[in-house]
């Protein structure tokens, strides 16, 4: 017998305490200094409602938080094992969008203009969650380009597995339904207009409001607030709002991860400092040069390197490079 917080996404490995007079519940929607929480009773009941949050906790929660209630009060965010995040439009920290994710879909719209700088930095947002990304490609029935646009997809993020969906038709549903059993905590990424909400509505046959967008994305977002949905497959989805805010923060693992054909080329360049913009042997530009390597995701590279990177991690990974990177490898 499912028990509610294994409704909620917990899975068997997770392991969280909380004294004998809290409970343990899964943050829905924060609404400032309170949140939507499930949460479930010592009997083993599920209950819920609007909880206020306690002052002085460790860290704002967010939705997907596993939280500690008390007397309706959250009293405490337990410890997360992903977060993802994107930059505070301010200069302030990192924003924690959602926490405890396992799966992110990155969901594009064939029938949109895809824009290929935001579908990489988006790889890159789930790459730094710790989460596995999947590219979805929606409204598939609406285009006669479909195999065109996929293999621009898979020439923009070559390590990610994309599924092409119609919410219409209902094609690839079941294979993305397939991927959302017990235990797997799923969000979707996308701008506005993609079809995350007629997505949802295929996947649960829920109706989620949904609002015309033109095809250039234009149009207001259908989803204002962060949602948690409990799936008839057994997983858990969070809907968040449409990325308005472009830049991501990333740290030099998930920057590897996101382009691991350049790394694997950049093990040929002459040198081990190799800056990938005109440096004697660089192995990356002679791919490029060959048509081994899409123009683009150098360049993509290259800003990821001047600017995606969290500053304190480029820091980082320039003070752990090992002394005599300079000179040329080895023959």
């Amino acid at each position: 017998m499912t028990t509610v917080l294994e409704s909620l996404g917990l899975r068997a490995r997770d392991a969280l305490y909380v004294p004998p007079d809290e409970l343990i519940g899964r943050v829905v929607i924060v609404h400032g200094a309170s949140a939507d929480v499930i949460w479930q009773r010592a009997d083993g009941v599920e209950d819920s409602g609007l909880c206020s949050l306690a002052k002085g906790l460790s860290k704002t929660p967010v939705a997907g938080d596993w939280v500690a209630v008390r007397d309706g009060r959250v009293v405490q965010v337990l410890e997360r094992r992903s977060e993802l995040r994107r930059p505070h439009p301010y200069g302030r920290e990192p924003q924690v969008m959602a926490a405890n994710v396992d799966l992110v879909l990155i969901v594009v719209a064939v029938n949109v203009d895809l824009n290929e700088r935001v579908l990489e930095r988006l790889s890159m947002m789930a790459r730094d969650s710790g989460a596995t990304p999947l590219v979805v490609v929606t409204k598939v029935d609406d285009s006669d380009d479909i195999d065109e646009f996929s293999a621009l997809v898979k020439e923009r993020v070559p390590d990610v597995e994309v599924v092409v969906t119609s919410s219409l038709t209902g094609e690839g549903i079941n294979e993305v339904r397939a991927l959302l059993p017990q235990g797997v905590t799923a969000v979707m990424l996308g701008a506005s207009g993609v079809g995350k909400t007629s997505l949802l509505n295929a996947l649960e046959g829920t109706t989620e409001l949904t609002r015309t967008v033109g095809r250039g994305g234009e149009g207001r977002h259908a989803t204002t607030t962060r949602k948690l949905y409990r799936l008839s497959s057994g997983g858990v989805l969070l809907d968040i709002p449409g990325i308005r805010l472009l830049d991501v923060v990333a740290d030099q693992r998930s920057l590897e991860q996101n382009f691991s054909d350049i790394d694997e080329l950049s093990l040929s360049c002459r040198f081990n400092n190799c800056r990938h913009r005109g440096d004697d042997g660089c192995a990356v530009e002679a791919a490029v040069a060959s048509g081994e390597l899409v123009a683009g995701r150098l360049e993509a590279w290259r800003e990821a390197q001047a600017g995606e990177l969290d500053p304190r991690e480029r820091r980082r990974a320039t003070e752990s490079r090992p002394r005599g990177r300079e000179g040329p490898r080895d023959e």
